[in-house]
């Protein structure tokens, strides 16, 4: 099992590039099942859930394709024929993202069999709001045995549309559902759907392939089922987590960074907090430069749904309150388990305690290296950025979680002159 060691102090400086969205590209591979044609893209992150995802859409029948052996960022997929409507336990059970080929699998196969999914263990993510929009268009779903199984209840039918309320605002609850939709007869309205960059950018998409959705970027969209979709080309959106967490990481080391190939505008809560803390910072339409001197301040947020402060960037924020000068308050509304990065810091020397479903943070005057353990993806990542503000070395154990949401960490924070290395 690898371990990040890292040597802190050094401030971070020159330029990378932004990889494309692990949120983004998940849902939209899954898209590829909505059509026989090939779906052509580009800026797809070379992440261990995107190969996880790959692997799964393969077992089901659809080829893969990468016209440049060399660039796995470039590939084509095309599921022709869907051999197996079907995904095991065995590939989902590491990717809580594995759900979102139900919604498509059904609405194209008019059956499928999911296992319910795993993951993080961030929180319970319940997918009881996938099943009920699902039912809400005509399917008919059991668990049997950890697994869904779906089938349209009219045989040789399609799903209907109809509106559809969601309980609470889910990111792959929208998605699922937006992709069901597409090939559903009649409109489908779906109320009070996730607003995030990720849902827009699969949601162009499925229009690039013939889909006919109205109110991309609202909490209302607006689907009029067509009977199929054909092929297209698209280039994933820039990740905006990643784009944060390297901010962050200069904010707390110090130095001057270039962000290229990254998207701004989809940053702006974080973009105002990173300034409150006293990241100094100019962006352009794709490229972000910020320089940071001196101790950061503290910031207090709470985290909620898009356009508010993301649940993904606030273990990197804890980081940087550890070593701000003054207190600070996060509080967590999405996740019920997402402070398991707290105790890991504090073995750093952070001074960081926990009142219900907040954080409250004593900035201390150094961190000291120390060997930590990673719990999920966004806690390796402040345990990353608290490394390389530390005193002394630092070992962060488990990185797998950050391989699955990072392309290449270490590398680009080698770049950036982070004394860093990755080690078995």
């Amino acid at each position: 099992m690898d371990k990040l060691v890292m040597t802190g102090g050094a401030p971070l400086k020159g330029e990378i590039n932004i990889a494309g969205a692990k949120n983004a590209a998940l849902p939209i591979l899954c898209a590829s099942l909505l059509t026989a044609d090939p779906v052509e893209l580009f800026n797809v992150p070379d992440l261990q859930d995107v190969r996880t995802m790959l692997k799964l859409l393969q077992q089901m029948g659809v080829t893969l394709e990468f016209p440049n052996p060399n660039d796995r960022s470039h590939l084509i997929l095309q599921a022709g024929t869907i051999s197996s409507p079907e995904a095991p336990y065995e590939l989902v059970k590491t990717m809580r993202a594995s759900i979102l080929v139900l919604g498509p699998l059904l609405a194209r196969m008019g059956r499928a069999t999911v296992s319910l999914p795993g993951g993080c263990a961030i929180g319970a993510r319940p997918v009881d709001q996938h099943i009920k929009g699902l039912k809400a268009m005509g399917a008919s779903i059991q668990i049997r045995k950890g697994f869904i199984v779906a089938k349209i209840a009219e045989p040789n039918t399609r799903l209907q549309g109809n509106a559809i309320l969601t309980d609470m605002i889910t990111v792959t609850g929208t998605e699922n559902l937006l992709m069901a939709a597409c090939l559903a007869e009649g409109t489908t309205i779906l109320e009070n759907a996730a607003r995030e960059p990720e849902v827009g950018d699969l949601a162009e998409l499925l229009v690039k392939m013939g889909a006919k959705i109205s109110g991309i970027g609202s909490d209302r969209l607006v689907i009029e089922g067509v009977p199929t979709l054909h092929g297209a080309s698209h280039h994933v959106i820039a990740d905006r987590i990643e784009t944060g967490t390297f901010l962050c990481a200069v904010a707390a080391t110090g130095g001057e960074i270039v962000l290229k190939n990254c998207r701004p505008d989809t940053l702006d809560a974080v973009l105002v907090k990173l300034k409150e803390a006293g990241l100094k910072m100019k962006k352009g339409a794709d490229w972000i430069s910020a320089s940071m001197s001196g101790r950061p301040k503290p910031v207090s947020f709470r985290t909620s749904e898009y356009p508010a402060f993301p649940t993904d960037m606030q273990a990197q924020f804890m980081a940087l309150n550890a070593i701000a000068g003054g207190s600070s308050r996060i509080t967590e509304t999405i996740f019920e388990n997402r402070f398991m990065h707290v105790q890991e810091l504090n073995r750093l020397g952070a001074d960081i305690s926990i009142e219900g479903n907040t954080a409250i943070v004593e900035g201390v005057d150094k961190l000291s290296g120390a060997t930590v353990m990673a719990t999920d993806l966004r806690a390796s990542a402040s345990l990353v950025i608290a490394g390389l503000a530390a005193q002394g070395e630092t070992q962060v154990d488990r990185i797998y979680h950050l391989d699955r949401g990072y392309d290449r960490m270490e590398q680009k924070l080698t770049q950036l002159g982070a004394n860093i290395r990755r080690m078995k």
